[in-house]
Order: structure tokens, then sequence, then C-alpha cells
């Protein structure tokens, strides 16, 4: 226990570190939506890129680990299915809901396998992310189309979706890992030193979007989609993990995943069409600050 603690605590520092700067308008209110691309377009990829690109993939390993993913989301998808008259939400509610108990913060998470399990889990987190991002981004514009809540806008969604730098840079990395070309050395050092600059300045980025103050709305929203999201998908996880038999460290890193916070960039997509945006910024905030105790105590019950 104490050793997670330990991994998890900067992790953690980081978040809190943030929130307080951006309350405190340090260094100013200009900063961190630059600092935030910055990160995402740059530093991300750079860290994906590299970690991929100089490891040695197994093709049997990684379709296994794939096809967990897989069958964790589809879990989720009938799990907030199954919910869906029980809660009784409308349109818009329903769909912070679902991207709530869903999605996944990017950052908290390779943050996490990067303190927890070095640059070995950071491979397998890659992966992760190179399926888990489509699919739940697809996922959610279908909940949104379902249920009517705004169709435009759809077709700009999966278009930014086949651009998405993470996705793309993990895409490239696998292709230099299977293939065997790896990266030269001078372009190797430049990604390490970029990939050192995006887990500490995604953090600070995901604290400073926190908001204490949007914590109102559906009570039933906010308690069931952080249930489901830091309790259940771990569960969830383990099941699918069982079933494809992962090896230990990839079992851990997609029990990781599953046990963190939704995704910041859910409260875009609830703006974008036509969900319940505040609703969305009060699940994020709640489901981070909550991530703070029940991530640490998901990964010592589990081990």
């Amino acid at each position: 226990m104490l050793a997670i603690i330990t991994a998890l605590w900067p992790v953690f520092a980081l978040l809190l570190l943030g929130h307080l700067a951006r309350r405190f308008d340090f260094p100013g209110a200009g900063f961190w939506a630059p600092a935030e691309k910055a990160t995402y377009y740059v530093f991300f990829p750079a860290l994906l890129v590299s970690r991929l690109a100089q490891s040695e993939l197994t093709g049997g390993a990684s379709l296994s680990l794939v096809a967990a993913v897989l069958l964790l989301l589809g879990a989720g998808v009938l799990v907030c299915l199954l919910l869906k008259p029980v809660l009784g939400l409308a349109a818009p509610a329903y769909t912070s809901f679902f991207q709530g108990a869903m999605r996944f913060n990017t950052y908290v998470a390779l943050a996490a396998t990067a303190a927890l399990y070095g640059d070995a889990g950071i491979v397998h987190a890659a992966i992760i992310t190179a399926v888990m991002i489509p699919m739940l981004n697809l996922l959610c514009v279908l909940a949104f189309s379902s249920l009517a809540t705004q169709r435009a806008g759809v077709r700009r969604v999966l278009r930014t979706l086949a651009t998405n730098p993470l996705i793309l840079s993990c895409l490239l990395g696998i292709s230099l890992s299977l293939t065997g070309l790896g990266l030269p050395v001078w372009v190797g050092s430049v990604l390490d030193l970029l990939a050192r600059m995006a887990l500490p300045l995604g953090l600070l980025a995901v604290g400073a979007g926190l908001s204490v103050r949007s914590l109102h709305g559906s009570w039933r929203a906010l308690g069931w989609s952080s249930g489901i999201k830091l309790l259940l998908f771990p569960l969830l996880a383990l099941g699918a993990a069982g079933l494809m038999e992962l090896e230990t460290l990839a079992t851990q890193v997609l029990l990781l995943f599953a046990a963190v916070p939704t995704a910041t960039s859910a409260y875009i997509l609830a703006r974008q069409l036509g969900g319940d945006a505040d609703l969305m910024a009060a699940i994020i905030t709640l489901q981070t600050l909550l991530a703070m105790l029940s991530l640490p105590l998901v990964l010592v019950l589990v081990a």
C-alpha cells in the first residue's frame, strides 16, 4: 500500500499544484491553454512515439491486449445501456453520464503508468491508448446521435478523430517497432527530451481545469458514473484480462487505465454535441478528486 501511494503521490501532487496555480492566477490565465495544446500536439506524441519505436512488440501479446480493451469497452456500454431506464435522466444528462462512466483521462493514466511500471508499462499504455481513444470517441458520438441531442458537428468530430495526434503517434511508433526501423539516434534523443515535459505539464493542465464550484447537478448521474468508472470498470478490466490470459504487466496497466477518472475532453464534446456541459464539468471534477483515494485502494486490493 505504502509503495503504491508513494509512486502515485507525485501524480496527484501535480494535479493539486495545477489547481492551486490556476486559482491564484499563476503564471497567468493565458498560460494554460497554450500549455495544454503543446502537451497534446507535441510532448505526449513524442513520448508515445519514442517509447513504442524503441520497444519490441510481439503480435500475439499485443492482439490479446487489444481484444481485452474491446471486451472492457463492450461490457461498459452494456452496463450503461441497462442503467438508462433505471436512472431516468434526460438525454443531455444521460450523455454526460455515459461519457463519465466510459472515458479515461490519458494524462493521468500515462503518468500513473510511468510512475508505477516505467517504460515497459508505457508500451502497454500506448497500445491501450491507440485502441481506446478512437473507440470511445466513436461510442460517445453514437450515444449523442442515437439520443438526437444534436447531430450537427458529428462529421467534424470524426474528422478530428482521424487526425488525433495521440492516435497518429501510437500508429507511427507501432509501425517503427514492427518494421524494425526504430528511431535514428539524433531523432530519438530529441523526442526523449520532449517526452520528459509531457507528464508533468499534462498533469498541471488537468489540475488547472478542475472547478470545485461546478459540483452541482444530478447526483444520480454524478454518483452512478463515478461508481462505474472508478470501481466497476477495474473489476471488468480484471475479467477481460483473465479471459484473454494477459501477462501480469499488461493486466496491471489495463487495470490502471480502467480505474482513472474520466477525460477532461468530455466537456468539449458535451458542448459540441448538445450534452449537459455543466454536469459533465461536475463529473470530471468529482471523479478526479475521488480518484486520489480510489486509485491507490483499487490497485492495492487487486494486488
